[in-house]
């Protein structure tokens, strides 16, 4: 009998691994933040888990989730494996996973990263005070770019947006929040500085209908995390990968301007710190 339920849980677990042991996927999922709208993540991430693929010599699969929140949970719960996440839910990855989450690599442009605060010309706001009674996006509720930092500016500039707009709301990307103010919806809002210089080269905003009145001072935001317990050796190809990224090579190019990039560099998870207290500071953590 004791044979018999040794071969059993043999054929049951047959993928368990020995306690803490390093774990190498049959396929690495991989997501990201949904920052933008979903055909638009597929557009940028697809490629991305191909080239994954290629220089791992491994599947990759692009797993879409629905929020921020979902990411976190995902990497948590070993349902995904590598994130494109924000600064803020970096952190909360973080903290969820007990501090084992790892930042591997940035893209140079994540190390002095900005928001920026966008109105309608004419619309008299000029400055973050001119916010005050105004109706007010952010963009996520997990966003770093779209909510902490720019709550954390307005915050220093000695506005509550809670006791001191007309009205705040959340669009849930940063796109949404540029369309939102462009249409009238509200009257401004906050967004990466990344995603509305390519709205305005896409002529997906008018800039005569919308324009930026401020931008915040640099800090560090995304940064592609892998879980703690991915092998590490799997896990030091992946860096290589993105690393090995140069703009002079026309297919390298290709990924690094789906992501408006010039280049990656290494992360350290110190540098995080000054988001996490921003964090605390705003009430969005304790």
């Amino acid at each position: 009998m004791r044979i018999l339920l040794s071969v059993l849980a043999l054929l049951l677990f047959p993928l368990a691994s020995p306690a803490g042991a390093a774990d190498v996927p049959d396929v690495l999922r991989v997501s990201a933040i949904p920052d933008e709208n979903p055909n638009e993540l597929l557009r940028i991430y697809t490629p991305f888990a191909e080239y994954l693929a290629k220089e791992l010599r491994m599947k990759v699969q692009f797993t879409p989730v629905v929020d921020y929140a979902a990411t976190v949970e995902g990497l948590a719960a070993k349902k995904l494996d590598l994130v494109w996440y924000g600064g803020f839910t970096s952190v909360l990855a973080a903290r969820r996973t007990n501090g084992t989450a790892k930042r591997l690599v940035l893209r140079q442009e994540d190390a002095e990263f900005k928001s920026v605060f966008i109105a309608r010309p004419g619309s008299g706001i000029n400055s973050l005070a001119d916010l005050k009674g105004k109706t007010f996006s952010f963009g996520s509720v997990g966003s770093t770019s779209g909510h902490l930092m720019p709550r954390s500016f307005v915050l220093k500039a000695g506005l509550n947006p809670q006791r001191d707009f007309k009205q705040v709301a959340y669009s849930g990307a940063h796109d949404a929040t540029a369309l939102w103010v462009e249409s009238g919806k509200v009257d401004a809002g906050a967004l990466n500085f990344l995603v509305w210089d390519k709205l305005v080269q896409t002529r997906r905003v008018d800039p005569s209908k919308v324009n930026v009145f401020w931008t915040t001072p640099p800090y560090v935001d995304y940064v592609w995390t892998a879980r703690g317990d991915l092998d590490q050796g799997l896990q030091e190809k992946i860096a290589a990968a993105f690393l090995k990224l140069d703009s002079s090579n026309p297919e390298h190019k290709r990924l690094l301007d789906l992501h408006r990039t010039r280049k990656y560099i290494k992360a350290s998870d110190e540098d995080w710190k000054g988001i996490e207290e921003a964090a605390i500071a705003a009430g969005l953590l304790k």
